[in-house]
């Protein structure tokens, strides 16, 4: 019982003497982003019907369009190795949707609010968290779902103690589009930079 107190009392010492920081930044780069397609079945273009599992038609097949995504966010450093960071950032995206000869390219675009865990290992970090995604504006079609909830994995390197570069992967779980054949996820790849302000006087 003693020894357990005394685990107590350096644990909560130590929280209390813990600097917690917070510092402002900003974050932008490169969007590649596609929806989901599956191998469930085909669509006839033709005469608008679906048909399971027939090879003698053609199918839907979906590829990425490039845009770009720029945010803010507060990084609230709780540890060296941890630290919590909010993030609301503008996200375009969308998908390339080929069926035949034809190709079109719906489009729509997010405001986004992440809350992204970040694990420091010296100057790599490690990125896990949900993401919640407004639909403010769309091209080409109309979204099954203007919110989307996904989660996103990534990581990143502090070239400088302000200055950094990130690579992202984020997946929607959300309906956001229907083409007949089967429903269609957001799927998002982010390559970018990110400065962070230093807030210490």
């Amino acid at each position: 019982m003693k020894k357990l107190s005394f685990l107590l009392i350096l644990l909560i010492s130590g929280l209390s003497f813990a600097q917690v920081t917070f510092n402002p930044g900003i974050r932008g780069g490169l969007n590649l982003a596609k929806f989901t397609e599956s191998d469930r079945g085909v669509y006839n273009w033709f005469d608008d019907d679906y048909y399971p599992n027939d090879p003698g038609l053609q199918k839907e097949k979906t590829d990425f369009i490039a845009d770009f995504y720029i945010g803010f966010f507060g990084n609230i450093r709780f540890a060296k190795f941890y630290a919590l960071q909010p993030e609301l950032n503008y996200s375009r995206q969308g998908s390339k949707i080929k069926l035949g000869n034809e190709t079109y390219e719906p489009k729509i675009s997010y405001m986004s609010f992440q809350v992204v865990n970040k694990f420091y290992f010296d100057k790599f970090n490690i990125h896990v968290g949900p993401s919640i995604d407004f639909a403010i504006e769309n091209k080409g079609f109309e979204p099954s779902n203007n919110v989307d909830l996904g989660f996103l994995l990534g990581a990143g390197y502090d070239i400088t103690p302000n200055f950094g570069i990130e690579a992202r992967v984020k997946k929607g779980i959300i309906e956001v589009a229907y083409s007949n054949d089967e429903n269609r996820t957001n799927v998002l790849l982010q390559a970018g930079v990110y400065y962070t302000f230093n807030m210490k006087k």
